[in-house]
């Protein structure tokens, strides 16, 4: 069993889609970040950096934190989703890596300069807003003439697709992109996407004040 630490976030989402897509048996725990309960001692054993999603391997006994490190961690448990060819396998963490160091990061930035500033900063939202929109345009060249990011389906597609999702919040129009809005509703139509963009739905609500002071002010400046 996969005990999966986690919350209905793009990071967290990435995990659940995989372990859909994967078949393995998986617990959901709900981390509730703006709660902090990503700074509890337990948690912080698991995740050192104090942020979701992180896993525990009951079978293996092995804990791993970072949703790029446990996407690359279950492919390579189960032999799928990540070739074992040498240029097949670039190719996908590749795509992976842009995920966790670009496009993830800044449309963070952008959702919180468009959505949660105490104040509105335009040079802020100016800024993210254009690099996202940049990133998509990077996306929707890279699906011309593929798929999927890599050719194939595989982890790559699971790490963009939920930073895709929430587009709107990110100053952002799918139609603008048609290779993107294509491979969008692509992946969102397979069974096991729909299935991991659920876990936790339920928990999903505005930041109010208590959570905005939570996330923003522990070092924090972005949804994780």
């Amino acid at each position: 069993m996969i005990q999966l630490y986690s919350w209905p976030t793009p990071n967290g989402i990435k995990i659940s889609i995989a372990l859909e897509e994967l078949g393995l048996p998986y617990q959901f725990n709900p981390v509730n970040i703006g709660r902090g309960e990503q700074f509890q001692p337990a948690f912080l054993e698991l995740s050192p950096n104090n942020r979701i999603p992180a896993i525990f391997d009951e079978e293996r006994q092995i804990s791993v934190f970072e949703s790029g490190a446990i996407l690359v961690y279950l492919a390579e448990r189960e032999g799928r989703f990540l070739p074992a060819d040498p240029a097949g396998r670039v190719e996908v963490l590749q795509w992976l890596f842009w995920q966790v160091g670009g496009l993830g990061p800044m449309a963070g930035q952008a959702h919180h300069f468009r959505e949660y500033a105490p104040e509105r900063v335009e040079y802020g939202i100016q800024r993210y807003t254009a690099e996202v929109g940049r990133l998509y345009g990077v996306l929707d060249r890279r699906l011309a003439d593929r798929p999927f990011v890599a050719g194939e389906y595989s982890i790559a597609d699971m790490a963009i697709f939920p930073w895709i999702a929430p587009w709107e919040k990110q100053g952002q129009q799918l139609g603008d992109f048609p290779n993107v809005q294509r491979w969008f509703a692509e992946v969102a139509a397979r069974p096991a996407v729909a299935r991991g963009r659920s876990v936790g739905k339920e928990l999903r609500a505005p930041h109010d004040a208590t959570a905005r002071a939570v996330l923003f002010t522990h070092g924090g400046g972005k949804p994780a």
